[in-house]
Parts: C-alpha cells; structure tokens; sequence
C-alpha cells in the first residue's frame, strides 16, 4: 500500500470519529515525555509545590511555596492539581511526589482546547475546516510544550476556547442562543478568572468592543452595534461569573489582609506591563516573529493566509476570528514582558483562519517568494529542533543522548512530506501530514532526548544521595547553597532551607544535629573557611554535578555533614 493511499484511508475514518482521531492525535503529541521529564525550572515547580502544599496541608485558600507566600496567580490551576492528585493517589496510580500527577490538568486543558476547537469552529467554518484547524491546534509547538507543563496556560486555553466558541455562536445567531449556552460561556469565564485573572475575560471584551465598533454600520444610530450582547444575558451572566470568583478571592483577601491583590496586580500584573518580568523582554513585533516557531508545524498556513482573511474581513465569521485574534494580540505586543505562550489564547482562531483559506477552492496561490518562505520556515525549525537535540547534550555533559540521534532523521521525514504537499499546492494535506510528521520528532525530542540528560536534573539527584545517605531526614534539616531553584524544594519538601551563603550553610549546620547541607562550588571556599571557625568536623556523603539551565552554568553541589550529629 502506498503512503497516499494510507493517508486517504486515515483521512476518511479521521473525518468518520473526528473526535476520536483528535483524541487519538493528542496523545500521540503529548504523552512523549509527559511521565518521564522531571519537575522543570521555575514555574512548574512553583506551581506544583504550592499545590503539595495545598494536599499535604488541606489549606486550600494560601498559595506558599515553601514558607513564602505566592500571591501572583489566582486558585483555579491548584485546586485542580490538588485534585488530580487526590484521585491519583486514591487509585494507587501515582502519589503525591510525581511531578506528572500534577501535570494532569495541563494535558487535559490542551486536549479539551482542540476539542472545543472542532466543535465550536464547525459552528462557525463548517466540519472539514473545523476539523483541520484543530488538528494544526493540536501539533503546535507551544501547545504542545505546555501540555507538559504543570501550570496555568494549557488549562487556561481550554476556558478561553470554549469561551470564544459560545460567544461565536451568539454572534452569528443571537436568536437561536439560548440561556443554557449562554450560562455556560459565563461559567467558563469564570473558571478562566480563577486560572489567570483577567486574562480570560479580556479576550471576549476586547473581541466584544471591536465587533461592535466594526459593526456600527448596521446600527441605526451609526454608532455601536451589539445584537449579540442580549444574547450572552450579560444581566445575570455576570453576577454567574463573580459568583465562581468572589468566594475565594474574598477569602484570600483575609487570609493575607489584602496582600494578595497588592502583590498579584501591583507586583505581578503591572510588572509584566511595564518592563520585562525575570528578564522576559522582547520587543513589539516578538509574536509575529516568532510565530512560525509557536505555531510549528501547521502554522505556515496562518501567515499564507493573512491576507485572503483581511480581504474577506466583511464575511461574519471571519470577521469574528479577526476580533478574537487581533485586539488581544496587538495588547500582548504592547506588554514589555514576552513569552511564546502569552498569545496562545489566539491560536484556536488562528488555525481556523488559516484552515479557511486552505480548504477554500477559489483561494488563489500565493506568490512564489512566500511559498519558498514558508517552506524555509518548516525546515528551519525542523531541523533546528533536531540539531538542537544533538547540541543541547554535548553542550552540557559532552555526549550525546541516544535517542537524539533518530532526532534529524524525523525532522529530514517531516520536511520532505510536507514539503511535497507543498509543491502540489495542496496546503490543507500539507498542513495535516506536517502534524502527523511531528509525532516522531517530538518523541525524539521529548522521549528520548529531554529526560535523558542527566546534568538538568539535580533535584532529583539531590534526592537519591539524601535517600541513600540520610533516610528519613526531614526536609526542614536540610539546607542548600548556590542553587536555589525551585525544583529542589518539590523533590526534597517545602520545609527546605534556601540559605544565601556559605557561611549561612556553616551556621545552620552547626545549630543543631542531625543536619545536612548542601554547598554549590561558589560557596565552597566561604563555608569551609566558616566551619573551620566553628570547629566542625565535616564528613562529605556525596556530591551532584549539574547544569543549572535558569542561569546558564555547570555547579557542583557537595553534601556535608558532621560526624558529631546522630
């Protein structure tokens, strides 16, 4: 059988279980590495500390990592870890110490995305479009990473799509919207609020103000027109939406007197505004420059279709996506902080524009330089996710990982199927093979790559030398030095101490038996020369080389204790 004649018949029966097949597609994207990658620096682990700490406490009103409070995102992403893991452990499947318990939420929230996707897209562009703009959803690169990823945005995607698909639905037909739906899109917001703030809801506004503005012609005072807005029963919606949201947020507003609100939108929000949060900057243009690498492997059909979709801006539904993708996305823009995934609340939109226009027989081709562009654009990344599968392990252990050497060999298969329904100007297929393709070349990537370089993961290996030098030891009698991220405190416990010098680590292991340290390279000198003053006697049990990739250098940790402790 040939391969076009395998992928017709896994064409038809996709198009047969569409559901199904997008299900099946997922997984096949996610799961690589879902089980295997450790707790990753910083956000994850912050966010899956905190949520420990909510499951080992039963306080689910504070958000702490560690002693220190965490007033930045609202509840939403932990109480839904807390119950991943919850049920993961009644069923005996995993137990609170695995990282991918707490990763459950994520993957679910990118599956559920492409799902609203299909469902709420065939309402607006019909099935076959539907269809293949949430399998492009699916292979994008950032929902992808994110699916991996124990924090807000994958889950955040999922109430942003279902949303924006109701809210499309009210749009094109205001009569036909009934209460039931209309509660729903009020819920959803809701959830969104809880998961990040006001992210959520102003996706929805913003679409909601451009519509209406584009849209005054209609109007018989040639101002706002907004037929729609009754229909989301706004009256009762919104109070439905507070009543979600205001009962904790009241609730942490007490708890920490008001900090949380000071700190969350003076500190976090209106950080990200203003300047580049933890050295994320980027200038204006940042999305569109780096959308080829979001939105790998499909996404070439967003930038082919660009100008077709503003040409064809008067046809609703277009119309609609517009307002949904280019308000939210020039805010983004503005905002000194940049990270790919910021704009991913704008992807299910994008996909479907651009699935419009490849499954459009009256299209017209692109010109030949854009045609070649795209085209670039695949391999570069492709490749560059290959060769980089290959430099990143040499970099930091000076051998490679094995699994990365089927890593160019995927991206080369990718290339040359996607490049082939290129060149036959058959745009839809080359976008549904592009993502098929990258199934073997995330596996590389993921599976086999990712996990297995051993120097990025030193709060596991920290501790296995605990585990096999000092069973039992409570987390708060053990100290660190010279590397103070926080995976550490998720792999050894939120009673870790983060000590900020050499001397500090001297001090605290001489202030009571029974205590562990651990000294990065920097600190060693200061802490031996402290402890020489102390008059301890430090007996090393064990030492951990590593790559910290937050900050870019190799470390050693040493392990110390003193033969005088029990």
């Amino acid at each position: 059988m040939t391969l076009d004649r395998c992928i017709h018949i896994a064409s038809e029966r996709a198009q047969r279980w569409p559901r199904s097949a997008l299900a099946l597609l997922c997984l096949a994207l996610f799961l690589p590495g879902f089980f295997s990658i450790p707790a990753t620096d910083r956000d994850e682990s912050r966010f899956a500390q905190a949520s420990r700490q909510m499951v080992e406490t039963g306080d689910y009103v504070h958000i702490r990592v560690g002693e220190e409070e965490r007033n930045k995102k609202p509840v939403g992403i932990h109480w839904a870890q807390s119950a991943s893991v919850h049920l993961l452990e009644m069923t005996g499947l995993a137990d609170r110490s695995d990282i991918w318990a707490y990763r459950i939420p994520s993957l679910l929230g990118a599956l559920l995305a492409v799902l609203a996707t299909f469902s709420f897209g065939r309402m607006l562009v019909g099935r076959r479009t539907a269809m293949l703009a949430a399998a492009m959803l699916a292979g994008c690169m950032v929902v992808m990473v994110e699916a991996h990823i124990a924090k807000t945005d994958a889950a955040l995607l999922a109430s942003v799509t279902a949303a924006m698909g109701l809210f499309g639905a009210a749009y094109l037909r205001p009569d036909s919207f009934g209460p039931r739906k209309a509660a729903l899109f009020w819920i959803f917001l809701g959830i969104g609020v809880l998961l990040k703030g006001p992210i959520a809801p102003m996706v929805p506004l913003l679409a909601g103000l451009t519509l209406a503005v584009v849209d005054r012609h209609a109007s018989p005072r040639g101002w706002l027109h907004a037929p729609w807005l009754p229909a989301l029963r706004w009256q009762w919606g919104v109070p439905l939406m507070l009543a979600i949201v205001l009962p904790w947020m009241i609730a942490i507003g007490i708890a920490t007197e008001g900090r949380f609100f000071s700190q969350a939108i003076g500190g976090d929000m209106l950080g990200k505004v203003g300047a580049g949060d933890e050295k994320h900057w980027g200038p204006p243009g940042f999305y569109i420059l780096t959308l080829l690498i979001s939105a790998f492997p499909a996404g070439f059909l967003v930038i082919l279709a660009a100008r077709r979709s503003w040409v064809e801006r008067r046809m609703p539904a277009t119309r609609f996506l517009l307002a949904w993708v280019v308000p939210t996305w020039l805010v983004f823009e503005a905002v000194a902080t940049k990270l790919p995934h910021y704009t991913m609340p704008t992807y299910p939109a994008l996909m479907l524009l651009g699935a419009i226009w490849a499954l459009d027989p009256l299209r017209g081709e692109p010109p030949v330089w854009l045609r070649w562009f795209a085209k670039l654009a695949v391999a570069g990344v492709a490749f560059g996710l290959g060769i980089a599968a290959l430099a990143v392990p040499w970099f930091v252990t000076g051998h490679e990982a094995m699994g990365a050497l089927l890593a160019l060999p995927a991206a080369a298969l990718l290339v040359w199927l996607t490049w082939r329904e290129m060149s036959r100007a058959n745009w839809a297929r080359a976008a549904a093979v592009s993502v098929v393709a990258a199934i073997p070349l995330y596996f590389s990537v993921m599976q086999l790559t990712f996990p297995q370089i051993e120097a990025l993961w030193i709060g596991p290996r920290l501790e296995a030398v605990l585990a096999r030098e000092a069973p039992g030891l409570p987390s708060e009698n053990f100290g660190i030095t010279g590397h103070a991220e926080p995976s550490t405190l998720f792999y050894i416990g939120g009673g870790l101490q983060l000590l900020r010098r050499g001397q500090d680590a001297a001090a605290f292991l001489a202030a009571e038996p029974g205590r562990v340290v651990a000294v990065g390279d920097r600190a060693e000198a200061d802490f031996r020369r402290e402890s020489t003053e102390l008059g301890l006697r430090l007996q090393e049990i064990g030492a951990v080389d590593g790559f910290n990739y937050t900050r870019g250098r190799h470390l050693t940790l040493r392990l110390f204790r003193s033969p005088t402790t029990p």
